[in-house]
């Protein structure tokens, strides 16, 4: 089974990373830039590369922006939460994971991931019903992250948050009545866990956890949106990590 990724750094990122792609489209008559090394890197690892109209993109990307370019690729192998762990152990890191409770919209998906991987998070673990998967939507959003930072998804958020506790992990919930997280220890082996964009974190994930972060708001808006919020605490946990 094949999935589709369109944007030039999602595409060049997959094809840096090795995952097996079985053809390129790129809009015909328009070879320029960042699609120049894009085509010469697939040829040369022997893979199909077809010139076609804007139109037909248009209709295989529903219409986003694919920047000329879309390459069906394998389907996305998603790990498990052992394996982010295991990541972690072979660094010797603690380990720092993101736990997406029912996000979504992809594109606040695609943007966590891109931050986790920024920050140097080991993996995120998402749910797999009543929430938005690794489509072509957010692994564009995630801008290449997809093809290094693991994704696990799986059956119940509470029982793998029960796994990470047994593994020596702090579980920790992103919620407005949370405590500061400026006065928060975010150090060690942590899981940070976001809730979804219009109710949160749902009552029993948020049960299982150990304790609750804030992000104080100083405006007339109390609230962010879930991927925003995420880069906050996740940096916050990064600056704790670093400076440990």
């Amino acid at each position: 089974m094949e999935d589709k990724i369109f944007g030039r750094n999602p595409v060049a990122e997959a094809l840096k990373s090795g995952r097996a792609v079985e053809k390129i489209l790129v809009r015909k008559g328009r070879i320029d830039g960042s699609l120049i090394p894009i085509i010469k890197k697939a040829k040369a690892a022997g893979i199909i590369v077809q010139e076609t109209d804007a139109r037909r993109l248009d209709e295989l990307s529903g219409d986003r922006n694919h920047q000329g370019v879309i390459a069906y690729v394998s389907e996305y192998e998603y790990a498990s939460a052992a394996d982010i762990l295991k990541i972690a152990y072979d660094k010797g890191e603690a380990p720092f994971v993101v736990i997406c409770d029912k996000i979504t919209d992809p594109h606040n998906l695609g943007a966590i991931l891109r931050t986790a991987n920024c920050a140097g998070v080991h993996g995120v673990i998402i749910p797999k019903r009543g929430s938005a998967g690794l489509n072509a939507a957010a692994v564009k959003t995630a801008a290449g992250a997809a093809e290094y930072t693991p994704v696990a998804r799986v059956t119940n958020i509470s029982s793998t948050i029960a796994e990470l506790k047994k593994a020596g992990l702090w579980i920790c919930a992103a919620d407005m009545d949370g405590e500061s997280l400026y006065k928060s220890d975010l150090k060690g082996p942590l899981a940070i866990v976001i809730g979804s964009e219009g109710e949160g974190i749902s009552r029993l994930v948020r049960e299982n956890c150990d304790f609750a972060v804030s992000i104080p708001m100083a405006g007339e808006i109390n609230s962010l949106n879930a991927s925003v919020a995420a880069g906050v605490i996740i940096y916050e946990a990064l600056r704790q990590r670093t400076n440990n």
